[in-house]
């Protein structure tokens, strides 16, 4: 039985398409829905055995391997870096999925959380399984970042229950940025609304994606960090709105201390006289 197995791993925020393909002789100019795909002719000198190999660098920080060892998901990240510094390399690459295509001719189409069965394999069941793995684990990565930020959050309102309000306008507007970002990357970068290109021409592919986005649970998992994304915005607001006070109880203060220091030198001055 012969089977594709895909290792999808998060390396960075976005990736330079246009300057990695540039380096392997690809001179395409990539939309951001674009996807580059390095073929076994493009990995030789970088891995040991290139043959049925592949690798799709999706913008969004997230690559798909096909049929790679470990070691090699490692010396290709490492070669990738030297092409685009903002590659990152983290070495226990925390966020990764596994999945498998295996082809058996005397099945029907089998889907599972695991792996997929087809009798015959196409290009649009390899790219479906690249995609909505490399969206997953891109996904996964913004999840745990956004959970980050609500435990900070959470210990911020801490010091409110205690009558203490410790943010500052710095961390104020870095709390304001990390939410409008992560709002922006699952729905601009990652695109987790929006299908591949080959699922609108092909009936088959849009219910293989439609099947696997359900499997991957892509819109659930996007309403869910959507509402944690709103909660942190209504946090922020209320963060602001207690700022904004604060500082307009201390200008009110300093505008009555200057007056009665000014009454009080009126009346130093008729006192003296």
């Amino acid at each position: 039985m012969y089977y594709e197995e895909f290792k999808a791993v998060v390396v960075s925020n976005e990736f330079n398409l246009d300057k990695i393909a540039a380096h392997f002789g690809i001179n395409l100019k990539f939309k951001w829905e674009d996807t580059l795909l390095l073929k076994p002719d493009d990995l030789k000198g970088i891995v040991r055995e290139s043959a049925k190999k592949f690798v799709r660098i999706f913008p969004y920080g997230s690559i798909v391997f096909s049929n790679f060892s470990s070691p090699e998901i490692t010396d290709l990240i490492n070669y990738l870096r030297s092409i685009d510094k903002s590659v990152g390399m983290n070495q226990t690459l925390e966020y990764r999925d596994d999945y498998r295509i295996e082809v058996d001719d005397t099945t029907t189409l089998t889907i599972n959380d695991e792996f997929m069965v087809v009798p015959v394999v196409e290009d649009f069941h390899l790219e479906i399984a690249a995609t909505v793995l490399a969206k997953s684990v891109a996904l996964e990565r913004i999840e745990a970042s956004i959970d980050r930020l609500l435990d900070e959050v959470e210990e911020i309102v801490g010091y409110l229950n205690k009558g203490r309000l410790t943010v500052s306008d710095e961390q104020l507007a870095r709390l304001s940025g990390k939410t409008l970002g992560f709002k922006l990357d699952t729905i601009s970068y990652i695109m987790l609304l929006d299908k591949p290109n080959i699922a609108w021409n092909n009936n088959d592919a849009a219910e293989l994606y439609d099947e696997l986005a359900i499997l991957f649970e892509l819109s659930d998992r996007y309403e869910n960090s959507g509402h944690k994304i709103d909660t942190l915005m209504d946090i922020t607001e209320v963060f602001s709105g207690l700022v904004h006070a604060k500082r307009d109880a201390k200008l009110e203060w300093i505008i009555i201390i200057l007056i009665g220091f000014e009454i009080l030198l009126s009346l130093s001055d008729k006192f003296f006289k």
